[in-house]
């Protein structure tokens, strides 16, 4: 494992995707936002139009140094981490962020990881159940202005606070959004618990904070379905997403691998989000 800092690995200053939960409905809250890493277990966010975070508030910030990226791998190799924390002081526009427990990933391999004394991960005994199948009876209209951005960050509702990860994705004129994962996957189980989520959609392969002011980004707020492989749908789509995502293709072999579609109830695009 390396014993480098944060900063080091992922980077000074860096694009978040923060979620957290709330007492609405839908029960979660997701942030774009920019973040200082301070040092191992301490951050500073920063918020393009203020936040409804209070002190103490359990949050998880998705960190990568994907900024200026945009060809990946299989392994997608990257440093990422789903940081999991809480909020120790605010201001308007910012706060302070202390780590309760987060591992950083290159590929498939754990590189740093911290937790705090005395944090355990929560329990969870919610019952798995399939996910529901898609609606879909053909491939919709794909976004081609979203071609050249390869990678979305996934929000689910694991206990306690957010789960995030990053995913290849393939998404649609009507903001569907696609992609595969194994169902024992650590995200897989919790949408099986949970098939509500969000998905981050930013700039940042072509992000600079020289040019933050043009900067747009997609929040989408939906379901997530699942596309049987003996549907048609299925094999229209993954040519779709292997024309996007090449790299991908060798998990389409993989006997249980599944994909997802994630309906959009609510998509919050932002324009000229400036950090």
């Amino acid at each position: 494992m390396e014993h480098k800092a944060l900063n080091d690995l992922i980077g000074k200053h860096v694009i978040g995707v923060l979620g957290t939960y709330q007492d609405s409905m839908f029960g979660m809250d997701v942030y774009i936002c920019g973040v200082e890493i301070l040092d191992d277990v301490h951050l500073k966010v920063r918020f393009a139009n203020g936040h409804a975070l209070s002190v103490e508030q359990a949050v998880t910030l998705h960190l990568d140094n994907r900024t200026g990226v945009s060809e990946y791998d299989a392994d997608l190799s990257v440093y990422r981490s789903s940081f999991k924390g809480t909020v120790q002081s605010v201001s308007e526009r910012e706060v302070i962020v202390k780590a309760l427990d987060y591992q950083v990933y290159y590929g498939v391999s754990v590189v740093k990881e911290i937790t705090e004394d005395g944090y355990q991960f929560p329990e969870d005994d919610r019952e798995l159940k399939p996910l529901p199948i898609s609606p879909l009876t053909k491939a919709p209209v794909m976004d081609l202005e979203e071609q050249e951005n390869k990678i979305g960050v996934l929000l689910t509702y694991a206990n306690g606070q957010p789960h995030s990860t990053v995913m290849a994705f393939l998404s649609s004129v009507d903001d569907d959004i696609f992609f595969i994962t194994l169902p024992s996957t650590f995200k897989g189980q919790l949408l099986q618990k949970d098939n509500r989520c969000y998905f981050a959609i930013d700039g940042r392969s072509t992000f600079t904070f020289e040019h933050a002011i043009e900067w747009n980004y997609s929040i989408v707020r939906g379901q997530a379905y699942q596309i049987p492989k003996q549907s048609p749908v299925f094999t229209q789509i993954q040519e779709l997403f292997i024309a996007k995502n090449p790299w991908e293709m060798g998990f389409f072999s993989h006997p249980e691998i599944e994909m997802y579609h994630v309906k959009a109830g609510q998509v919050v695009c932002p324009k000229n989000a400036e950090l």
